[in-house]
C-alpha cells in the first residue's frame, strides 16, 4: 500500500504539471529536490512564478489528507492543488486549486476545532502532524472546498506577464 500511494502522489504531480502545460504555462515537477514546492510553474515569458504543493486522493472518497505545513500561509504566489487521481480505467480526474491564504486559516480552524472535540474511543484527540481537508460537505465545518474545484484561473491569474 505505502508504493502505491507513492506512485500515485509522484503521479499526481505529473499529472498537474501536464494540467498546466496545458493551459500553456511551464511547470516542473521538482522531484522533492525544493521545499513545499512539488511544481513550479511560470508564465512562458518566464517572469511571472507560482508554487504549487501537490497532494492526491482517489476520487469519490470524502477527504484528502495534508500535513501540518497546510497551516502555514506561504504567500500570494504559492498554491495547493489537490489531486484527485483515478484509478486505472477510469477517466474522472479531480482537481481542487486552493490559494496558501484561503488553506491556512480554514485548516488551522478546523484542525483547532478536531482537537478541541472528543473522540469516541479516546477521551481526548492528541494531536498529529495529519490535517484533513474534507471534499464533500460535512456537518460541522463551514468550509466548502467545492468553490476550487478546477479553479486553474486562480493560477493563471498569479501568472499574467
Amino acid at each position: 500500500m505505502a508504493k502505491e500511494k507513492s506512485t500515485r502522489g509522484t503521479a499526481s504531480q505529473f499529472f498537474v504539471a501536464g494540467e498546466l502545460a496545458r493551459r500553456g504555462f511551464a511547470a516542473v515537477v521538482t522531484l522533492g529536490n525544493t521545499p513545499n514546492t512539488d511544481v513550479l510553474c511560470s508564465n512562458i515569458e518566464g517572469t511571472r512564478f507560482v508554487h504549487i504543493q501537490v497532494k492526491t486522493f482517489v476520487p469519490g472518497t470524502k477527504k484528502c489528507m495534508v500535513g501540518q505545513k497546510a497551516e502555514k500561509d506561504f504567500g500570494d504566489n504559492f498554491f495547493w492543488v489537490l489531486g484527485g487521481i483515478p484509478e486505472p480505467g477510469s477517466e474522472d480526474f479531480e482537481y481542487y486549486v486552493i490559494p496558501a491564504r484561503e488553506m491556512a486559516p480554514n485548516i488551522k480552524k478546523a484542525h483547532s476545532r478536531w482537537l478541541a472535540g472528543t473522540g469516541k474511543r479516546n477521551p481526548k484527540h492528541e494531536d498529529s502532524g495529519v490535517r484533513i481537508v474534507w471534499l464533500k460537505p460535512r456537518s460541522g465545518e463551514d468550509w466548502d472546498v467545492a468553490q476550487y474545484k478546477d479553479r486553474w484561473d486562480l493560477i493563471a491569474e498569479k501568472l499574467k506577464p
